[in-house]
């Protein structure tokens, strides 16, 4: 079996064939595509709300951690929040996600970058440009579905942990 490279035109039709190529008008083909279509938007989805629950969950894991004390909690509890206390300090991501996860509202990059600096001000040591550092880090979690963004009534963005909306939650800002 001869393997050849296929090569993109940058909008993802192969060798500028797209739908003329062999088989693309084959209602087997079409229905094959459809319906693994329609799987992927239903698998996105559920993705979407089990990242919601995770995030509600860990609010609520982190809440009870900041009234009683990260005693209450096991090591394996502690890793799944990102609060163990390891000999190395946690990572960027994780410091990015641990401030979201505990301000309970929207916070601007800088913000989170303050958040940081009176929580783990090393991590922040390692980066030339803190704020864009945070900036990249919070839009990665917007991708990964952990957060989400909002615009401010200054036209400013801001960032806040994704998690399912409760009963008395009013507005996040």
């Amino acid at each position: 079996m001869e393997v050849q490279a296929v090569r993109t035109n940058g909008d993802g039709d192969l060798n500028g064939l797209g739908r003329n190529m062999p088989g693309a008008a084959d209602p087997h083909v079409q229905e094959v595509l459809k319906s693994a279509h329609e799987e992927l938007r239903f698998l996105l989805k559920q993705r979407a709300e089990i990242m919601k629950r995770i995030g509600t969950v860990k609010q609520t894991i982190v809440g009870l951690a900041n009234m009683f004390g990260d005693d209450v909690l096991s090591e394996e509890l502690l890793d799944l929040i990102d609060r163990k206390t390891s000999g190395r300090q946690p990572g960027f991501t994780k410091a990015c996600r641990m401030v979201l996860m505990e301000a309970g509202r929207a916070l601007g990059a800088r913000e989170v970058c303050e958040r940081i600096q009176e929580k783990v001000p090393p991590v922040l040591l390692r980066h030339k440009d803190p704020l864009a550092s945070v900036t990249t880090v919070l839009n990665r979690l917007v991708e990964y579905g952990e957060a989400r963004t909002l615009i401010r009534e200054n036209g400013r963005r801001a960032w806040q942990w994704v998690s399912e909306p409760t009963a008395n939650a009013g507005n996040s800002q």
